[in-house]
């Protein structure tokens, strides 16, 4: 991204944290309008959920291409392309509200934007920047996933209920496009920057560094892992949590101050796993993760109206939903190594996004067919407990293992 001593390596936390809130704020848009354009445009859930999976596997295409790209370019360029791009495919979608643009703007253009302007991004340029306190950097700055939410999620949904859901994307889209103006100017490259990226770019093929990856046992791990993670979080709750809600009655300003108050509780779990991060053995946090979310699932099911049961499911999935990212950023960063890291949570990242593609269709699916969402927690349930045992295969190797020595500048 840039180099440490041109710029203090926690304002570039705070840039990541900024980047991180707005952009999935703009992704959570699907849930918040789904009843709205049910009622207005006349789609079905399953085809809204079809377009959130398309934006989905659009990221799980592009998030390793991405990575391969900020491993040689830097992060910089890739987190205003993304801005940029969800900009782009928000207004689109906003100007001319059919099916086709929906598909083309939210689900093409943006998604290209949300495999660049990611997680994985950002945990790869603070892995190249910090070489102490990494997991509590990425637990800050991968916070802003949720606390974005916590913020805008409320004031869409506001925005939804005063205006209309079409003002309430484009507000998203200007949001985007101020912060990439930012970014830019902000963390602008120096000489040595741009040196040590002609030596990265001139070095390591690419195939040498996916076969590396791909016979690595810690990679398909943490990959499949993820991808469940996907299911759980992207697919199962980001897309379908306030549609359930309003299934067991409960109305949109209470349903979203519950999902506002995932996302608080989420910021502080994020926070506290990065600092575990540096401190415990990582797949024993990361496991455990994986299999008390799988608990959230239960009292989500048995919910029904109560909204006290509803806060309690609150509570729990929101410990436990963002905190896998420090650990696994952390894990990748040392089975995997600190040059590929980009590629490798850009794939990793990719099952995750290929994972909620599946979450957020099969939601939707089932709903149709079973006309209840019960088969989903279930579902959500199992694959859970799945990701925890996975984890518990892995050694907490802390010594970086890479083909080329790691890096230790920034990207």
């Amino acid at each position: 991204m840039t180099s440490p001593s041109r710029i203090n390596p926690w304002v570039i936390v705070w840039l990541c944290f900024a980047t991180l809130a707005i952009v999935m704020s703009a992704r959570q848009s699907v849930s918040i309008m789904t009843d709205e354009w049910t009622r207005t445009l006349g789609w079905s859930k399953t085809f809204i959920g079809s377009g959130q999976s398309v934006a989905l596997i659009v990221i799980a295409v592009f998030s390793p291409i991405a990575g391969n790209f900020a491993d040689r370019l830097g992060a910089r360029v890739l987190l205003v392309g993304g801005l940029l791009l969800v900009t782009s495919g928000l207004l689109l979608f906003a100007a001319f509200p059919a099916a086709g643009f929906y598909i083309l703007g939210y689900g093409i253009i943006a998604g290209l934007g949300f495999s660049a302007a990611s997680t994985h991004l950002v945990s790869t340029a603070l892995a190249k920047v910090f070489d102490h306190n990494r997991g509590l950097a990425t637990g800050i700055a991968g916070s802003g996933a949720t606390a974005g939410q916590f913020v805008t999620v409320p004031l869409l949904t506001l925005g939804l209920s005063y205006f209309s859901w079409r003002w309430s994307i484009v507000a998203a889209a200007i949001a985007c496009a101020a912060l990439a103006a930012v970014i830019w100017i902000a963390l602008k490259p120096t000489a040595a920057d741009r040196e040590r990226q002609k030596d990265i770019i001139a070095s390591e093929p690419l195939w040498d560094r996916l076969k590396f990856l791909l016979t690595s046992p810690a990679f398909h791990i943490l990959y499949w892992s993820f991808f469940i993670c996907g299911v759980t979080t992207t697919g199962a709750i980001e897309t379908h949590f306030l549609p359930y809600a309003a299934f067991c009655g409960i109305p949109p300003v209470p349903a979203s101050g519950i999902y506002g108050l995932t996302m608080a509780i989420n910021l502080g779990g994020m926070f506290l796993s990065g600092y575990l991060t540096d401190r415990m053995n990582r797949p024993l946090l990361l496991g455990t993760i994986y299999i008390v979310r799988s608990l959230s699932f239960i009292v989500l099911m048995f919910a029904g109206t109560s909204y006290e049961m509803m806060l309690l499911f609150a509570v729990i999935y929101g410990i436990f939903d963002y905190s896998t990212v420090p650990p696994t950023a952390s894990l990748v960063a040392s089975h995997l190594g600190l040059r590929i890291m980009g590629l490798a949570m850009g794939l990793i990242s990719g099952g995750h996004a290929l994972g909620g593609a599946l979450g957020a269709f099969l939601g939707g699916y089932l709903f149709d067919v079973f006309a209840r969402y019960s088969e989903m927690w279930w579902f959500a349930f199992a694959t859970a407990i799945l990701a925890g045992v996975l984890v518990y295969l892995l050694k907490d190797d802390r010594p970086t293992r890479s083909i080329t020595p790691a890096a230790t500048g920034a990207t």
